[in-house]
């Protein structure tokens, strides 16, 4: 229990304990932006639903038209308004991009390609033309039956579009998560009220709610707790009745006043206590009665590092979403980067692009858990491994750019 577990082995563990919720619901399509879909949506038509033109031009028959011939227009097709006859040889329809290509035709010859009579009754084919030309076939986008959107992604915008182009109008989604937050300590204050002697403001909460929202999860801010035992074992019991997932900053490390880890211990399942990581070595993963419980270090950096590195992916698998790779670059340091052997290390760096296309990195500043302005600065974490010490400059560093979490 005393022991720090590296970071990998940390997320393992917790993704192993965690399943998804089971509860889905059925929201109209305007409401599915963000939301995690239940089960894979097969589209029920073709895309698009008939041959059609990509050009404006003329339709005609491609095996009996040569450059230099003149065939007759009979008809438009333009979209939404078909031409509803036959296309013999020596014949053509003027047509629009998207109007759906005439029977006893085959190929589009673009506007830009052919002389119109001056009637306007016929056109002198300037240019070859083979069967197939500027046209869409039936299908060509999206087949019927074909997997569109598999379980666990979470819809985007162009997820909607797409999904309203196969005329589907609601979605069965994942039920939204209820997280509850609260911060502990006697010292903390809501921004808004004035500083006493010895306090400081609540910034946490704050932090770790507008990640949540980042996430689509409904917040539950149980506000701030002060150091007592009784206070906060019935604040965790509360909410562990109305929650799928409790996080807490603050009160999980071996001080006489983290009350947070002695209500755990005594109320519910504890999983561990501590990684090796820098920042975030305090981090607590356990269970209460229903809900999840996570308990961040009540530094603001080590408690945005753990959100973003460690309990993220575990609320992703609990919502039902589908587990993402991490992206990782790999940049040069601008310069020595301090570091011991021990704990893995997620520092707050720049990262750019130099003019020969290497990319390179620099510390944002200071490296202490309690600065945010430097969280603010950064762009990425440089993500340095547990064993490995100081990074001298010259040396590659692994990135990890900054999520949606934290931009």
């Amino acid at each position: 229990m005393s022991a720090m577990i590296p970071v990998a082995e940390a997320v393992e563990r917790m993704l192993e304990r965690v399943t998804r919720v089971v509860q889905t619901e059925i929201v109209p399509l305007a409401q599915g932006l963000g939301r995690i879909c239940a089960k894979p949506i097969q589209s029920p038509i073709d895309v698009p639903g008939h041959d059609n033109s990509a050009m404006d031009g003329y339709a005609v028959r491609a095996g009996s038209t040569q450059v230099g011939d003149q065939p007759v227009i009979v008809g438009t097709s333009a979209a939404g308004h078909p031409y509803s006859g036959a296309v013999a040889a020596g014949q053509c329809v003027r047509i629009m991009t998207g109007a759906t290509v005439p029977t006893g035709t085959d190929a589009i010859i673009i506007q830009e390609n052919v002389s119109v009579s001056d009637d306007g009754g016929s056109i002198t084919i300037n240019e070859p033309v083979r069967v197939g030309d500027n046209i869409r076939l039936r299908g060509a986008d999206v087949s019927q039956g074909a997997t569109v959107i598999g379980q666990g992604e979470r819809l985007n915008p162009v997820d909607i579009g797409l999904l309203a182009s196969l005329g589907i109008a609601e979605v069965e989604v994942q039920r939204t998560l209820k997280v509850a937050v609260f911060s502990t300590g006697d010292e903390l204050v809501s921004p808004g009220q004035p500083l006493q002697s010895g306090q400081i403001y609540d910034s946490n909460r704050y932090l770790i709610g507008a990640m949540l929202q980042r996430l689509n999860i409904e917040v539950m801010d149980l506000g701030r707790l002060p150091d007592n035992l009784e206070a906060i074992k019935g604040a965790l019991t509360d909410a562990s009745t109305q929650a799928d997932a409790i996080i807490t900053s603050g009160g999980v490390s071996v001080g006489d006043a983290d009350y947070t880890k002695q209500a755990l211990e005594a109320l519910g399942e504890v999983g561990f206590w501590k990684v090796a990581m820098k920042p975030g070595k305090p981090f607590a993963f356990g269970r209460l009665n229903q809900a999840w419980f996570f308990g961040l270090p009540g530094n603001p950096v080590a408690a945005a590092v753990t959100m973003d590195q460690l309990v993220q992916p575990v609320l992703a698998k609990l919502a039902g979403e589908q587990q993402q790779a991490t992206l990782q670059l790999s940049a040069t340091s601008a310069e020595a980067l301090k570091k011991r052997p021990g704990r893995a290390d997620f520092q707050r760096i720049c990262y750019w692009q130099d003019e020969h296309g290497e990319l390179k990195l620099k510390s944002a500043g200071s490296q202490s858990s309690g600065v945010l302005s430097t969280l603010k600065l950064a762009n990425g974490f440089a993500a340095i491994e547990q064993e490995r010490g100081k990074v001298e400059p010259g040396e590659s560093v692994t990135v990890l750019p900054f999520s949606k979490l934290l931009r």
